[in-house]
């Protein structure tokens, strides 16, 4: 009996103190610090994206397909003599078919689009093939980095955050007197690059008269690769 009353004081004893530790005002972190550091490193882009197009009218859909398949077939198969990954990709865009209508809602005939985009680092390769393609003409250029680039410049930049994350850290614990800090937490982002976009190019009369075999023009420019390092320190 003695036993079964010592369970039941113990029992409301571990109740008690979770009524009082669930009622206990909770008391935030003291001396923490929330702040933020970038690293930034500059580079020279090293792909290159061509967009090759060409817009055919007819006054039936199977017609407009069939054009716009054989000026593909043919751009394709100049493309490929040179393809190597990594150098130059040779992949196909976007391919639309639309009808035309009268101002009472009639079809009057159809018109269509197709792409081919060379993609790599090889910028002669890809320019001088872009040139050798007759059926097809430059609608838009872009530049990037690769997946190679983008990783080795993404660490420096990494590396570089992280030390002015500690500098500023040191810097700031100093400012209100205190000896040091600790990490609490952190968190590591890097700005990600989507796919390159090509910016459009007008083409003039005077484009349609030069060489099939002519390369286009281009010049890549330098882009910045960012990295932030945010988080909170417990100073000390």
């Amino acid at each position: 009996m003695k036993k079964i009353k010592k369970i039941a004081a113990c029992a409301a004893l571990m109740s008690a103190g979770a009524v009082m530790a669930q009622s206990a005002p909770w008391t935030p972190p003291q001396n923490v610090l929330q702040l933020s550091a970038d690293g930034t490193v500059e580079v020279q882009q090293d792909l290159l994206s061509m967009t090759l197009s060409t817009t055919r009218d007819a006054a039936d859909a199977a017609t407009v397909q069939t054009q716009l398949k054989t000026a593909l077939d043919a751009a394709l198969a100049e493309a490929k003599k040179n393809a190597q990954v990594g150098l130059l990709d040779v992949r196909t865009g976007n391919f639309s078919l639309v009808p035309r209508y009268t101002r009472d809602g009639k079809i009057t005939g159809w018109s269509g689009t197709t792409e081919l985009v060379l993609e790599g680092k090889d910028f002669p390769r890809i320019t001088q093939t872009a040139g050798r393609i007759s059926t097809l003409t430059v609608g838009g250029i872009g530049f990037g980095l690769s997946r190679e680039q983008r990783a080795k410049v993404e660490a420096e930049a990494q590396t570089i955050a992280i030390e002015n994350f500690k500098q500023k850290a040191a810097e700031l614990a100093k400012g209100f007197g205190f000896g040091g800090y600790t990490l609490r937490e952190v968190s590591v982002n890097a700005n990600q690059g989507g796919p390159i976009r090509p910016r459009m190019m007008a083409v003039e009369a005077a484009s349609s008269k030069m060489a099939y075999d002519s390369a286009v023009p281009v010049e890549a420019g330098k882009t910045s690769v960012v990295v932030n390092v945010s988080g909170s320190v417990q100073l000390k």
